[in-house]
């Protein structure tokens, strides 16, 4: 049974303008949550303590909490954080057989994890399994869905997925077949878009209006990648 706790923020994404893909605007809401938390009355909680000693933050989310410029609290992560590391990065004891295992390991490990990141991902799993159990069971929904504009890639391959784990047969089909007409149809309107971006390049059409194309590159990556950084 899915969790209900979720269907008011799915639903309320799939209200959203659909020119935008309602799973991105999921991770948005999502990403500025945590990020609020994190920055706020979390930090000081032992067990949150002890898992951002853990996992550290990616790349991207330490820049988007430095610019919301909550220096002290940041600071105060990064003192514990840094504290652990000292041991944690240390090398191998003068019997270890590779004498630099162990901060190799660690630092690779490092890299390659990140509290908001996990708390982003544990959460909107369940919200693309929501989503598909709201299709199979609420026809409102249904319909909100089948007027969707877009779906980006990434989040079109998580639907997919976690359609075909919980739904029956007859409504995962029905949702791979809604899903690939919204996808389909966005793919060849972009592509009309990016190719006429193209063409206003070209003097001979330099009086002929831009139409969508102006922004199209920008839409282009989004569906291709979601909601990057670097486009938001």
């Amino acid at each position: 049974m899915h969790e209900r706790i979720y269907t008011i923020p799915v639903n309320e994404a799939f209200d959203t303008p659909d020119t935008e893909c309602p799973f991105c605007k999921l991770y948005q809401k999502l990403e500025k949550d945590e990020l609020d938390l994190i920055l706020g009355a979390s930090m000081m909680e032992p067990d949150v303590r002890i898992r951002t000693n853990k996992l550290g933050f990616c790349g991207h989310h330490y820049a988007q909490m430095f610019v919301r410029n909550n220096r002290l609290q940041m600071a105060l992560t990064l003192e514990s954080h840094l504290e652990q590391l000292k041991g944690e990065i240390k090398l191998g004891g003068l019997l270890a057989r590779d004498k630099g295992a162990k901060p190799s390991e660690r630092i690779s490990e490092l890299e390659s994890t990140c509290y908001v990141c996990e708390r982003i991902e544990d959460k909107i799993s369940k919200m693309f399994t929501t989503a598909a159990y709201l299709f199979a069971e609420e026809a409102d929904f249904k319909n909100k869905f089948k007027s969707r504009k877009v779906i980006c890639l990434p989040h079109y391959r998580i639907l997919l997925s976690a359609a075909k784990n919980c739904l029956p047969k007859s409504d995962y089909a029905e949702l791979c077949e809604e899903s690939d007409r919204i996808v389909t149809d966005y793919l060849a309107s972009l592509k009309d878009d990016i190719s006429w971006f193209c063409k206003k390049f070209d003097y001979r059409f330099d009086a002929e209006p831009w139409g969508n194309s102006r922004d199209s590159v920008e839409r282009s990556i989004k569906f291709l990648c979601g909601e990057e950084p670097l486009l938001k």
